[in-house]
């Protein structure tokens, strides 16, 4: 179902492609695409694409500026819109994720999950999520693996169904795109033992 859903979307979706594209290109240059390492099922490492939201801009050493910097008009409103996750639709017709399933983060996490944390990685993961449509970016690292976790145990059709509805409510509503205090979420640096909740 994952590969014939992605694969029909990507056919109806397609104009909309080709309109993100230019204005990437136009707005952002080149590449269109943003790739990145990521880990999926059982903790395998696939590239992951999406459409690229912020610029290139360097400090005088060369280094990145903060996302807060990068990250322009423009691709705020391709993340408050979710147009940024298309390319990922490619993602699930490899096989490297799913439509519903908990979203795939970055690599250097893996050594930083407890093994609650890490049962995360026992299905593939997904364009949206149970975390996702209760809080996205707006709540906690723990609360948002406690919710990942709390899928894994509970996964079934029914409540891909309900996940995939309340998604399309959220993007119209473009609700938890960011954190408190960051325009994205900040960094995950481990949870303390005293924080675990299982």
């Amino acid at each position: 179902m994952d590969f014939i859903f992605s694969f029909i979307a990507i056919i109806i979706l397609s104009p909309v492609f080709l309109i993100v594209c230019i204005l990437v290109r136009i707005k952002l240059g080149s590449p269109v695409l943003f790739k990145q390492n990521r880990p999926g099922l059982n903790g395998k490492i696939f590239t992951m694409y999406k459409f690229r939201t912020m610029t290139d801009e360097r400090n005088e050493n060369g280094e990145l500026l903060p996302d807060s910097v990068r990250l322009t008009e423009f691709g705020k409103l391709l993340r408050s819109t979710s147009l940024d996750e298309l390319p990922e639709l490619f993602n699930i017709l490899k096989g490297d994720m799913s439509i519903i399933g908990p979203r795939p983060l970055l690599v250097q996490y893996l050594p930083l999950y407890n093994e609650h944390q890490k049962r995360r990685h026992e299905v593939r993961p997904g364009l949206s999520g149970w975390a996702q449509v209760n809080g996205r970016n707006a709540i906690s690292w723990e609360d948002k693996f406690d919710l990942d976790v709390k899928y894994v145990d509970n996964i079934s059709f029914i409540l891909d169904l309900k996940i995939i509805m309340l998604t399309i409510k959220k993007v119209f509503a473009r609700e938890g795109i960011s954190s408190d205090s960051a325009v994205t979420m900040e960094p995950f640096n481990g949870t303390k033992k005293e924080g675990i909740k299982l």
